[in-house]
């Protein structure tokens, strides 16, 4: 009984044996192997490096590629619509010239009209003729083609040129009294100014 007493081991005495024994069982890490793990986890660290140093350069790769895209559709889209307006210009500008060639043959449709009596328009071949310019007005509305007004309007030099003054006290300052040739607007640009006479 005194025997088996003596043999029991107080709590202090039981983890001081423990933590001898880990001590004892604990492999001693050589200097070679410390240096060697410290080589690997740098050759890791390398790499690491080296793989985001290589996304980035394929990063701004495909950013330069973007912007160089972008800057192409740009240009593109510019030149489009450059050609777009110089074609509408090449167009308004033909049909400019057209109008203008086209204008002299209203003129002497209308002097004609002028000097026929209403029984003379009711001939067949006045008729005919009226037909005929009522045509050409037509066209010239579905082309946006009307005449500049003058009589009766204030003189404005954009659209009317005078090339004749008379003093009048029935008219007012300025004011456009006849008209000699009638003038024409293309989509509002002048094709042909109004040849008038113009009061005081």
């Amino acid at each position: 009984m005194e025997d088996t007493k003596n043999q029991e081991l107080t709590p202090e005495e039981m983890e001081q044996a423990a933590q001898t024994a880990a001590e004892e069982s604990e492999t001693p890490v050589s200097e070679a192997e410390q240096k060697e793990a410290e080589a690997d986890g740098a050759a890791q660290k390398e790499e690491k490096e080296h793989r985001k140093e290589k996304k980035d350069k394929k990063d701004q790769q495909i950013e330069e590629l973007t912007d160089r895209v972008k800057r192409q559709m740009a240009e593109f889209e510019n030149f489009r619509k450059r050609s777009e307006k110089e074609k509408a210009g090449m167009f308004e500008l033909g049909s400019k010239n057209v109008i203008e060639q086209l204008l002299p043959i209203v003129d002497n449709f209308e002097r004609g009209f002028a000097g026929l009596s209403e029984e003379q328009k009711a001939e067949p071949f006045a008729a005919g003729m009226i037909k005929v310019y009522q045509q050409m007005m037509d066209m010239f509305t579905k082309l946006e083609v009307k005449p500049i007004e003058a009589v009766g309007t204030e003189f404005n030099p954009d659209f009317h040129n005078a090339v004749m003054h008379v003093e009048d006290e029935e008219a007012g300052e300025n004011v456009v009294v006849e008209e000699f040739l009638k003038g024409y607007l293309f989509k509002d640009q002048v094709v042909r100014h109004s040849m008038v006479k113009v009061a005081n």
